[in-house]
């Protein structure tokens, strides 16, 4: 679709073949040469000779096009007509000074003919008279623009928001169009959305208006220093009536095509202080909690728990880093899978950023988990907080030993570890006992020793035998080995089946992360084509993985359709035999 500046310059055009004069002439001229930054004039370009083309419009960089019209006209010249092709440009200053418009120019028989410059003196504002009959005049006194900031001098990060409103009273607008988008450079933006709201009436500069909400939207610096938020324009056509009426009796009216802008508005963004920051200060700006929970505190080896830390408020919520948890070595931690729950409001965005944790103990034993830090700057109070969670005291009833010695290099050290505190009690008085010595001939302990070997040998034997031959059988072993570790990563899965949405999740849970600690992949490369891809890789047959998608795809579908205990069950089976023979192939 032609824009009007074109569709203007191609009438021009085409209007200039059917121009029928004596002698060629290309003028231009200015309605004045005087004009106020507040004011508008008119350039009107014209031609007056059959066959000209390629009209070129001069360099108006200094001005604002707010409208154009063509025109043609014929007119007795000494007994002769004279055809006449105009091009009018409406034109208003943008700031004050002396300014030369360019010569235009057009072709006419392969020749380049140009027009005179113009010479314009912008001066300051003037008052610009009434005129009820003026649509342009009207609309200036009756309708404006505005944006209006929450706050024009916050901190780097402080949520901030922009409202852009359109009042207007005692005129008829129609053919609204909005300029560009603002961009927002220096901010992170996110708009709140006003789509379905109505004209509502407000006081506005002392009077009753209509207005409209055109856009709503939160702002957070993320720099220092002077920032600009970008106006929003809109260009319509108003009308007015005049007062006077036609022959059928209606009411007269006037159009203009008007402009508005909100204008940009300048914010002064201040630095963090740096007195009192924390250590483990990350950047988060508003106001916040943290809040750490255990979804079981007493379980067995190879049972997991699902440690949940979130941070919850209003401020700056997706712009920091969340506080990271530490376990002992002898627990192990997956990667946390996040969870957001956050809206934009004018105060921010509030909500929580939560990540789940899943931990599963390798030895029986009593483990603590620390506590976690968090700080945030509150700008209300301008001032640093520090928020401190208590540590979680992790119990594993069950399972294998914690080993008390390792081995490096050629060496073992002996793992030492206390309960209830780093140091044990100090005790003030000994109880000394006279050590008992006998002769080792003759007693009871040089007998056992004697014969021992008597009855050890045979047994080791017998043992040595069996501990051979299950060596030998090396596939038997790593189906064993496979079906421990099966239910290792089902054992979750196991406790939900009397709850389907539960045990379906825990089931695909349990197979993601069977992967994820096998093949050493991140959560977010989960997909069938990854899966596949890299189990192919190594060496995986395709009838195991075929096998294990479906085990995948019945998970999806089972959340969504009626699924019994015992469809439950068979799943699980199903689930518990693609982990066994995946890791039985695995190189």
């Amino acid at each position: 679709m032609l824009s009007i500046k074109n569709y203007i310059l191609f009438i021009f055009l085409i209007l200039g073949k059917f121009v029928f004069a004596q002698d060629f002439e290309f003028t231009a001229k200015a309605s004045t040469n005087k004009v106020a930054v507040n004011q508008r004039f008119k350039v009107e370009f014209s031609v007056n000779k059959e066959g000209f083309s390629d009209f070129k419009l001069p360099d108006l960089s200094g001005f604002k096009t707010v409208g154009s019209t063509s025109s043609s006209r014929t007119r007795g010249v000494n007994g002769k007509e004279v055809h006449t092709i105009s091009a009018t440009y409406v034109l208003q200053p943008k700031k004050t000074g002396t300014f030369t418009i360019p010569p235009a120019s057009v072709q006419y028989k392969g020749k380049q003919y140009q027009s005179n410059p113009l010479t314009v003196t912008v001066t300051e504002k003037v008052a610009v008279p009434k005129d009820p009959n003026d649509p342009t005049s009207v609309a200036q006194e009756n309708i404006f623009l505005v944006a209006s900031v929450s706050n024009s001098t916050p901190y780097v990060g402080e949520s901030i928001y922009v409202e852009y409103r359109f009042y207007y009273k005692n005129v008829h607008f129609n053919n609204v169009q909005y300029g560009d988008d603002p961009k927002f450079e220096g901010f992170w933006s996110q708009e709140i959305s006003v789509k379905g709201e109505t004209e509502k009436k407000t006081e506005f500069k002392g009077e009753t208006y209509n207005y409209y909400r055109l856009k709503k939207v939160v702002l957070i610096p993320q720099k220092s220093g002077k920032l600009y938020v970008e106006p929003i324009d809109l260009d319509m056509v108003v009308s007015v009536f005049t007062g006077r009426r036609d022959v059928f009796g209606r009411r007269r009216s006037k159009r203009a095509n008007v402009h508005f802008s909100s204008g940009k508005k300048l914010i002064q963004v201040k630095d963090l202080p740096t007195k009192g920051k924390p250590a483990n200060f990350t950047g988060a700006v508003g106001d916040f909690n943290l809040n750490i929970t255990a979804s079981k505190d007493i379980l067995k080896a190879n049972e997991a728990t699902q440690v949940k830390v979130w941070v919850s408020g209003v401020g700056n919520t997706k712009l920091f880093e969340m506080p990271k948890l530490i376990v002992p070595s002898e627990l192990e931690m997956y990667d946390p899978e996040r969870q957001q729950n956050i809206r934009a409001t004018v105060n921010g965005l509030k909500g929580s950023i939560t990540d789940n944790y899943s931990i599963v103990p390798a030895y029986r034993g009593k483990y603590i988990i620390p506590s976690l830090e968090f700080s945030y700057f509150n700008p209300k109070e301008a001032q640093y907080h520090s928020l401190k969670t208590e540590p979680i005291a992790i119990e594993v009833t069950e399972g294998k030993e914690l080993p008390t010695t390792v081995s490096e290099g050629n060496h073992t050290k002996k793992i030492v570890s206390t309960a209830g505190g780093d140091f044990r009690y100090i005790k003030t008085q000994t109880h000394f006992k006279t050590a008992e010595t006998a002769d080792f001939y003759g007693s009871k302990l040089f007998y056992l020793l004697l014969l021992f070997p008597t009855f050890a040998i045979p047994i080791g034997v017998v043992i040595g035998k069996k501990y051979k031959k299950s060596r030998a059988d090396v596939g038997g072993n790593r189906v064993r080995i496979a079906d421990k570790l099966a239910k290792k990563y089902l054992s979750q899965a196991k406790k939900q089946l009397h709850n389907k949405e539960a045990f379906y999740i825990a089931l695909e849970k349990a197979l993601h992360n069977f992967l994820k600690a096998k093949l050493h992949i991140e959560t977010a490369d989960i997909s069938q084509e990854r899966i596949t891809d890299l189990l192919l890789e190594h060496q995986v047959s395709e009838a195991a993985i075929t096998n294990f998608i479906g085990v995948l795809n019945d998970c999806d579908y089972a959340r969504y359709s009626p699924a019994s205990e015992m469809m439950m069950k068979e799943a699980y089976n199903k689930a518990s035999k693609a982990i066994a023979l995946i890791n039985t192939e695995l190189r």
